[in-house]
Order: structure tokens, then sequence, then C-alpha cells
């Protein structure tokens, strides 16, 4: 097991460097005059060139990387280009708001999922002929719609809940859970269908296997098997399924915490973009990556401890 995630964390190391070498060439090369970006049209040439060589960009762009990478591996990210408040800063005060949302989102969808999922796939019935249609209605609305009617009934119609974030740093517990519950219901809305299509499919693949039939011939109960064998079994497929959403749902905050008015990720990743600081754009880039690498380590961990044949391919 200790070879097996050893082998994923080399992987995971590899495409971290991959990224982080594509994006920032890419953000360099497509960005133009950055200094004059910065400093705007009205700037004479030689102030462009003293800005040029303050933020580094008179030099080759390979030893521009290297310096980077140098400065990222011991903390430091740079600073914005426009507030100079450290990126490594404005991360730390963001990620909470953006990483409390995903994961208690993800939390109620993998529990919704897998109760309807697992109940479909036993039950059959009416619940079962629901369950692969209602996706294609969930996945033709998007979130952000979702998040507006939400908005509007919930919160403005219905006053039960704030219609924007009242999240600050010296913020309550109430605050918190009042300010994410819209947010977290949206995104669980838009995903526990989809993540209940797949946990069923593959519930009612487990219990078509041979061996469940001879289980039930040993006379073993049907809840035994369910829930010592079946679930066991089903469980990778679940775990991939969910681990794909909550990789899509990384982008789909950027668009909900706008909405809502949350202080995440996604508001410094839109108005870094519009404005090339390329800094912030590179902190959150990797910020994203290394969560991804990391879900993907305990996905796979996770599904080598459920199937050892995992950690032998």
């Amino acid at each position: 097991m200790i070879r097996f995630i050893a082998k994923r964390l080399g992987s995971g190391l590899v495409v971290l460097l991959v990224v982080s070498a594509l994006t920032f060439f890419l953000l360099y090369m497509s960005s133009g005059s950055i200094a004059r970006n910065i400093l705007g049209d009205q700037a004479t040439a030689e102030q462009v060139a003293m800005k040029e060589h303050e933020l580094g960009l008179d030099q080759p762009l390979l030893t521009r990387y290297f310096a980077w990478v140098a400065d990222a591996l011991s903390g430091n990210l740079g600073a914005s280009w426009f507030s100079s408040e450290p990126v490594a800063n404005s991360l730390a005060t963001r990620i909470p708001v953006t990483m409390t949302m995903v994961f208690a989102a993800m939390i109620l969808i993998a529990i919704c999922a897998a109760l309807i999922g697992v109940f479909a796939a036993v039950k059959r019935g009416w619940v079962d002929r629901l369950v692969p249609v209602v996706p294609i209605i969930g996945d033709s609305v998007p979130g952000f719609v979702l998040g507006v009617i939400l908005v509007t009934i919930l919160a403005i119609q219905l006053a039960l809940f704030p219609a924007t974030s009242t999240i600050s740093p010296d913020a309550g517990a109430d605050a918190w859970v009042y300010s994410m519950s819209l947010p977290v219901i949206a995104l669980l809305i838009n995903g526990v269908t989809g993540g209940a299509q797949q946990i069923r499919s593959a519930v009612i693949k487990q219990l078509e296997r041979d061996y469940v039939r001879t289980l039930r011939s040993r006379g073993i109960g049907e809840r035994e098997i369910l829930f010592k064998h079946v679930l066991r079994s089903a469980a990778p497929a679940g775990l991939t399924v969910l681990s794909l959403q909550l990789i899509g749902m990384l982008g789909g905050v950027v668009i909900i915490e706008q909405i809502f008015a949350l202080p995440g990720m996604g508001p410094m990743a839109v108005a870094a973009t519009g404005q090339s600081d390329l800094p912030v754009v590179m902190g959150v880039v990797m910020y994203t990556v290394v969560v991804v690498i990391v879900v993907n380590l305990l996905v796979d961990i996770l599904n080598g401890w459920l199937n050892p044949k995992v950690r032998v391919s």
C-alpha cells in the first residue's frame, strides 16, 4: 500500500509541475505588454521599462519560471501587481470560504446520492424509473439559474436566508451557516441526481453478479449481502463519480460565489483575470490543481483499500 501511495504521489507531483509550466508560459505569452496594461496607455516608454524591470519582466521567460518555482516551493507565490498583497495571504483568507461550501455540498451529495441510488437499485419501482430521468432535468438547469431561483424565493420572497453573504473575518458561526445554506443547496440540487444515477447503476450491476446469487443460496440475508458485499464492490464507481463532481464543482463555484457575494476564490479569480494580475491567477490555478491532486489521491487510496486489484494494477 505504501508503494501504491508513493506512485500516486509521484504522479501528482508530475501533474503539478506540468500544469504550472503550461499555465505560466501560456499566461505570460498571451498577455501582451503586461507593464503597459498595469500603467495604462498614458504611461511613457521609460515608465513601462521601469515597471518591467521592477516586476522582472525584462528577464527571459524560462528564468522567470524557475524563479517562480523556487519561490513557490518556499511558500512565496508572489504579490498582486495591483494591491501588492501577497498572493498566499489572499488565498488564506478565501480558501476557507470556498472549501467550506464545496465540501459541505459534497458531503450532502454523497449522503443523498447513496441513499437514493441504493434505494432505487434495491426497491426498484417508481424511484428506479425516476432516477435515470431526473439527471437530464438537473443537468439542463445551470447552477447559477438555481442560485437565482433560490435567492428570489427563499431570500427575497420568504426572507428565510440573506440574499448576499454576511461572512466577515469576525463573523460568528450563524453568519457562516446562513450565508452558506443557499449556495450549498444550489450545488446539492445540481449534483445529487447524477451521483444517484451512477450509484444506482453500480449497485444493480453488483446485484446481478454470480457471487450475490451464491451468497443468497447459502442463506445469507439480503441486508448482510447489501452492506457487507455489494456496497463494498460498488463503492469505487461511486467514489470516482463523486470525485469528478467535486473537481467540476471547483469551476462552477466561481459563478455561485458571484451570485451570493461570497468572499471566496471565485470573485478573486474573476477580478485577477480581468486585470491580468498574473501572480494571483497563478496562485488560484496552483491551489485548484493541488486540491484536484489531493482528492484524486484520497479516492485512489480508498479504492485501493476497497479493491486490492487496483493496487496491483
